[in-house]
């Protein structure tokens, strides 16, 4: 009897050690599942990134609003390029012929030499001649001192409104140079709100799934470096290069009003006859 009891109390706890023994073996095994898929997720979220890192390659896997920040910033950037192998060629050419038309006024003895001698080849200078010359025209009969007046605020109209001429493309690299870097800003900020919305909807926060957005998004900033720091430098050396025109405008208006006063000196008569 005794021995029958023993038998089946020692069944007993073998049962329950090997129960206790199969639980923890079906636990093991959920847990290992569980990884297992949360691997397999893992591992699926970051196969589906892209993996072409290469400018190209992010910004075709950027938002629709980063891409067009991108793309109007690489727009910026050939209008500031456009800009600058424009104004270079107008400005080399105008300050050549500027500087040739200046050497022909200062050895000129009269209006009527200067005129001949430059004729329409001095650009803007043979404008400002002409200028000088249709006024005392129509002052052949003036004094001297209301001719000189005349003559002297319409060369300062003209040199004026020459500058302002030569100034055009300025305002667009201003501007350019100004908002390109807050324009792609804007980008960043927007790609690294999706990157944190991306990081939510994963519910992950390996930097496998991070890096890219926010690579892309920092890709927009960079892009608006690009545009801007060529177009600041270039505005800068154009501000420089149009002041040195104007200087030289300057220097033809004096010269051309010192011709001026030697024709008012010389009396009407001579006057007459060197605007003709």
């Amino acid at each position: 009897m005794k021995f029958c009891m023993k038998n089946n109390y020692l069944m007993a706890r073998s049962g329950a050690g090997r129960g206790a023994v199969i639980g923890a073996l079906v636990l093991a095994g959920t847990a290992v599942a569980a990884a297992q898929a949360a691997g397999d997720e893992g591992a699926s979220a970051i196969a589906l990134l892209p993996r072409d890192l290469s400018p190209w390659g992010m910004f075709l896997h950027a938002d629709i609003i980063v891409k067009l920040v991108m793309v109007g910033l690489l727009f910026a950037s050939v209008v500031t390029w456009t800009v600058w192998l424009a104004k270079t060629y107008e400005l080399l050419t105008a300050k050549r012929k500027v500087r040739a038309a200046v050497a022909l006024l200062a050895r000129s003895r009269s209006l009527a030499e200067a005129h001949e001698q430059i004729g329409e080849d001095g650009g803007t200078v043979s404008k400002l001649l002409n200028t000088a010359v249709l006024e005392v025209q129509l002052s052949a009969n003036a004094s001297a001192e209301g001719l000189k007046e005349r003559v002297a605020l319409l060369l300062e109209r003209f040199e004026l409104g020459a500058g302002r001429r030569m100034g055009r493309g300025m305002g667009v690299l201003a501007s350019i140079g100004a908002t390109a870097p807050f324009v792609g800003l804007f980008g960043t900020v927007w790609g690294i709100m999706n990157s944190f919305i991306g990081i939510s909807n994963a519910h992950t926060t390996n930097l496998a799934v991070v890096a890219p957005g926010i690579a892309e998004a920092l890709l927009a900033t960079a892009l608006g470096l690009f545009a801007a720091i060529p177009a600041v430098v270039i505005y800068n050396v154009f501000a420089r290069q149009i002041g040195g025109y104007r200087a030289l405008l300057a220097d033809a208006d004096a010269l051309v009003m010192r011709l001026v006063s030697r024709e008012c000196e010389r009396g009407s008569v001579p006057l007459a006859r060197a605007a003709e």
